[in-house]
């Protein structure tokens, strides 16, 4: 079933130390001021920001939700998610990994443990 904005909203949210705010007038999701993932309702996406391997692995196991941000963002591991073809889990996935790209090690560790 696909995913509304409002869905990945409360995903994103919904890590440790996650605040909304606005990033070239679209909400994005921080965690400690890092970006960690942006939402664009209009194009029914959110970005997410990956490691070069992770959005590999990703857009080859689910090619119809991820894609890499064209040009040198996307190099860099900003993947965008279709929402109108992602599930929960996989939008709860991708937004986790992209936390864990930018949150503090000690925080991932507290995560971790639970």
């Amino acid at each position: 079933m696909p995913i509304t904005a409002d869905q990945a909203r409360k995903i994103a949210l919904s890590l440790p130390e996650a605040a909304e705010m606005s990033h070239f007038d679209q909400p994005d999701f921080r965690v400690r001021k890092k970006i960690f993932a942006t939402l664009h309702t209009a194009e029914k996406r959110a970005v997410v920001k990956l490691g070069p391997e992770e959005q590999a692995m990703l857009v080859e196991s689910e090619p119809k939700v991820f894609a890499p941000v064209p040009g040198g963002w996307g190099r860099k591991g900003w993947t965008h998610v279709n929402l109108a073809s992602a599930n929960a889990a996989i939008v709860r996935e991708a937004m986790t990994r992209g936390w864990r790209n930018v949150a503090p090690k000690t925080l991932v560790k507290a995560f971790d443990a639970g």
